[in-house]
């Protein structure tokens, strides 16, 4: 998948835009990943997300990613848009990805896998586990094709220098061709190093810089409410010169420090940025029941967004026989400066879906742009308890400082602070070996992005805001391998969507209740299985009960369910050879502010098979896979009651070889 050089924005930007862990055990909520194959820079080609997974709720390993739940969306919200972003459990305030140069894995803590991290956060956690250049010398090359004609190749890197110091280089190159003709191009590269000057301690600096350009097509708004009309397929429906253009960078160092048995000292300090040389949003507006409407051309000056973040955490540990204590105590702090605003609109007139566009680019003028400053500060104490055969509890409080500096054109800055105290608390019993049931509450303080593109203040930055958690569940291991968990949570926001005027803002709060259950494990030696779903009774409300003219009770994006099958075989008669089937089925999912107009429940399957060979003694894999295998026709939204074409079947490979 290619590197995307656009903003974190928040669920509700998102969905606008355009308007349990296997074992209570803090030590073991980790996925159950193959170290010597997954941790080193340079060494891939073992990678699977199947066989790798603790539970169905989310997990990523290079290229695959499964799961009920992703960055962008956890129990109906973003966690990413929140900043509940972690790398190798530290704190990180991501305008940027990561990058899959640097992501070993991706975990979605939520429900007992939460355990583990002391301080969770409403709509869970999103743990990058780092990349972290190993003891050997590996290389690994990866090469992908699919039928679209897209193409990229990668090369990861692990060289050490030294019994103390190994160093990591990595390289993609990606040339994309989407369902709907528009094409991109990124290039992305990193350095990372490994210093371990003496046995306690260790530093982890890193780089990672991606540049690209990716033609701008265009998303669909119909005039009221329905569905637009079918899309065209492999059809661009835009001018040539709506051509984003930008660059991206994650930069910082991770450190760990055990200065005495028992003691902790973990840091990490990280910029994240992108700076947008140029962009477009390419609209077409009043779509009707033929595919006639207006095509609107939004050009913005260039944007910039950066932030550096970082945390300072002291972990005491104290064993007791059959019990472990650890306190904890942290600092975290951010400090984010924005630019952007000023856009010229651009009217190409009345025009068809099925039609080019081949109007020239005209002239036009940027207006003063406005700039944001955020600054936040965190400081924590957290105390995690285990008695073995008993359970586990996990307490938190926090006191966070924030404030944001407004800078509008034309007005004196405008600013908002908020400085309340945070708390958490999980308990979990393990009522016998194979049985635990756990439950708790947590409090925080969350961004809420940034106006979406089609909205009168688009791009304006939006307040912090408050939100809870609650849920509860159990962990039941069916045999020693073999997880199930099921879980209930109650989750509680402000809902921002677009009011009456068309203006983005806080229209009441939204609550998000649901079911979710996930097993997973080898069923076999030769056959893994994971398999989750979720139930969701999302709704909004009003300040008095009511959200105003036009305003539905169910929030924009909103779903009642969501299953997902998942399965890995290894036949006996070929070793080396495995196949896989994903299977995901989602209700209606709310499209429009009213709740009158719904994308249709769907389900969509994957087929793949991989073979795992050698080349002169190097492991190799060589990765085939079907997507969207029935080619279900239907829409993404993109916002509210804007959407973009669902991409059809899709048939593509890639070899890696490790050398």
């Amino acid at each position: 998948m290619p590197v995307k050089l656009r903003p974190i924005t928040s669920c509700c930007a998102v969905a606008a835009a355009l308007a349990l862990a296997p074992a209570a055990n803090a030590q073991t909520a980790a996925p159950a990943i193959d170290a010597p194959t997954t941790a080193a820079t340079g060494a891939r080609a073992a990678e699977n997300a199947v066989r790798s997974a603790a539970d169905a709720f989310g997990t990523s390993v290079g290229r695959e990613s499964i799961g009920l739940y992703d960055p962008e969306g956890v129990r109906g919200f973003s966690p990413t848009a929140a900043g509940n972003v972690r790398i190798d459990g530290l704190y990180f305030d991501q305008v940027w990805e990561l990058g899959a140069r640097l992501q070993r894995t991706t975990q979605i803590r939520v429900g007992l896998s939460a355990f583990g991290s002391p301080f969770p956060a409403p709509t869970g956690i999103i743990d990058y586990g780092f990349r972290t250049p190993g003891d050997e010398t590996a290389l690994s090359l990866l090469a992908a094709l699919n039928h679209w004609g897209n193409q990229s190749v990668e090369a990861d890197a692990n060289m050490p220098v030294s019994s103390a110091l190994s160093l990591g280089l990595g390289a993609a190159l990606y040339n994309d061709r989407n369902g709907n003709a528009s094409r991109a191009q990124f290039l992305e590269y990193s350095v990372t190093a490994r210093w371990q000057p003496a046995p306690d301690l260790e530093f982890v600096p890193f780089a990672t810089r991606a540049q690209g350009n990716e033609l701008k097509a265009p998303l669909f708004l119909p005039a009221g409410e329905g569905l637009p009309p079918r899309l065209p397929r492999r059809f661009f429906k835009g001018p040539a010169w709506a051509r984003y253009d930008g660059t991206a960078f994650n930069g910082g160092f991770l450190t760990t420090w055990r200065p005495a048995a028992g003691w902790e000292v973990k840091g990490g300090l990280f910029h994240s940025r992108f700076d947008d040389n140029r962009n477009f949003t390419n609209l077409l507006v009043d779509l009707d029941a033929v595919g006639t409407g207006s095509q609107l051309i939004l050009a913005d000056p260039p944007l910039k967004f950066g932030s550096t973040s970082g945390e300072l955490r002291l972990t005491r540990t104290i064993s007791d026989g059959p019990r472990v204590h650890r306190i904890h105590a942290s600092l975290r702090a951010r400090a984010g400066d924005r630019r952007f605003g000023g856009s010229a609109e651009i009217d190409l007139g009345t025009t068809s879906l099925y039609e080019l566009t081949t109007a020239p680019r005209p002239a036009y003028a940027f207006t003063a742009q406005q700039q944001d400053r955020v600054r936040q500060w965190t400081a924590g104490l957290a105390y995690e308890g285990r008695w073995e055969g008993i359970g586990e509890l996990s307490v938190g409080l926090q006191k966070t400082h924030y404030r944001k500096r407004i800078g509008l054109p034309g007005e004196p800055p405008r600013s908002t602070n908020a400085s309340p105290f945070l708390f958490n608390l999980t308990v979990a019993a393990e009522l016998s070996a194979r049985l635990a049931l756990y439950g708790g509450y947590v409090t925080g303080l969350e961004e809420s992005g940034i106006a979406p593109e089609n909205a009168a203040n688009r791009n304006e930055a939006l307040p912090a805001i408050r939100t809870s958690q609650r849920d509860a569940g159990l962990r039941f291991a069916l045999t020693d391998e073999i997880k199930f968990v099921a879980g209930l949570f109650d989750l509680r926001k402000p809902y921002f969507n677009l009011d009456a005027g068309g203006r983005f803002d806080a229209l009441g709060d939204v609550i998000n209740q649901g079911i979710e259950t996930s097993i997973a494990g080898p069923v076999t030696p030769r056959l893994s299985v994971v398999a989750g779903a979720v139930l969701l009774r999302p709704r909004a409300r009003g300040p008095n009960g009511g959200l105003g003219v036009g305003v539905g009770t169910r929030p924009v994006g909103a779903i009642s369910r969501r299953l997902e099958f998942n399965a890995d075989w290894r036949p006996v008669w070929t070793p080396g050879l495995s196949f896989d089937v994903s299977a995901a089925h989602r209700s209606a999912e709310t499209a429009t502010v009213s709740g009158l107009t719904a994308i249709p429940a769907r389900t969509l399957v994957d087929l793949g098979t991989r073979y795992q060979f050698t080349i002169s003694r190097r492991s190799a894999t060589l990765r085939l896979q079907i997507e969207n295998l029935t080619d279900v026709q239907s829409f993404e939204l993109k916002g509210a009651g804007a959407y973009d074409l669902l991409p059809g079947r899709r048939f593509g490979g890639y070899l890696t070889v490790d050398l």
